[in-house]
């Protein structure tokens, strides 16, 4: 029978080949199935007992007094200024960050000078320093014990031609909203950079080099190569910087002085409620954080479905 089929077959031309299926690709799991699923379960359940669950009891909380207890809590006086606070804190931040992180990651990928780690290594700082640190920090710089407080208190007088003897005086830091900004930006100042770097180094310099040698001058460089070029991994960056400007506590904590109504943000004003046992009231607002952080989570998962590619990019070293 084999025979058969194969005289019915017609003979191919000499040096043809009979094109064959690839092989499938073999799973590098060895483990059986039993214990791959196993551990998925078991990642699954960390997920559900450790994230999902608290965030599900947060939201439950917020609500277990009805909708018009939820509204009365977040319509509060104090928790509207929470609420301006922690978004004209962000809205300072995370552009000044913006602007460090897209220069710092500039001069690192495409430069090379004198104390170039050394660069990356105090960006990578805040990372290492606990928040409430410093917070510290900044009140022992700014605080009434501090070095800059004659600047603060009595200025800098000093003559200037034509102008007289003229007065520079720095505002108060600690337990106001410069105090507030100054710890914010330290604590998220390397997410964009972060982002950045990486991707900027594995790109190069050429497609710089080509611009210039046609004509281009430096921003018209930046603006219509590097920034499209980026501007994935930039948007990535900032929506985790925001993300943590919003819900930062620690650094806040130290130098906000809990001035109820003035220099409270959002964490600090649940810390408020909760230490009050106005429970109902603190789960209400923390609920707004939370929503928050979804909707941080629901475009961070958007950005590396459509753009997956440039943000892996941005994370290889």
């Amino acid at each position: 029978m084999s025979e058969a089929i194969s005289a019915a077959i017609p003979a191919l031309p000499q040096g043809v080949e009979v094109s064959r299926p690839a092989p499938r690709a073999r799973s590098c799991v060895t483990e059986p199935v039993w214990v791959q699923a196993l551990l998925v379960l078991g990642a699954l359940g960390f997920l559900l007992a450790f994230l999902l669950l608290p965030l599900l009891l947060v939201l439950f909380e917020a609500l277990r007094g009805g909708v018009g207890a939820f509204l009365k809590a977040i319509s509060d006086p104090d928790a509207l200024s929470a609420i301006r606070l922690t978004l004209l804190v962000a809205a300072i931040a995370v552009p000044l960050n913006l602007v460090f992180g897209v220069a710092a990651a500039w001069a690192v990928s495409k430069h090379d000078f004198p104390g170039k780690r050394w660069l990356v290594t105090l960006i990578d700082l805040p990372f290492a320093v606990s928040p409430v640190v410093a917070g510290l920090i900044f009140v022992l710089i700014f605080g009434a014990q501090g070095w800059a407080w004659p600047l603060i208190e009595d200025g800098w007088r000093f003559p200037l031609p034509l102008l007289g003897e003229v007065t520079l005086q720095l505002p108060r830091v600690i337990f106001a909203l410069p105090g507030i900004v100054l710890a914010t930006i330290f604590v998220t100042f390397p997410f964009i950079a972060r982002e950045l770097m990486p991707l900027m180094e594995q790109q190069g310099t050429d497609e710089e080099l080509a611009a210039l040698s046609l004509g281009a001058g430096g921003w018209q460089t930046f603006w219509r190569v590097t920034l499209p070029n980026i501007r994935w991994a930039l948007l990535y960056g900032v929506l985790l910087c925001s993300a943590r400007a919003l819900g930062e506590f620690g650094a806040v904590s130290v130098v906000s002085g809990h001035i109820r109504g003035r220099t409270n943000t959002l964490p600090l004003h649940v810390e408020i409620l909760y230490n009050e046992y106005a429970y109902s009231a603190a789960f209400a607002v923390a609920s707004l954080l939370a929503l928050s952080a979804l909707v941080t989570l629901v475009l961070k998962a958007y950005l590396e479905w459509r753009h997956g590619e440039s943000l892996a990019a941005s994370h290889r070293h």
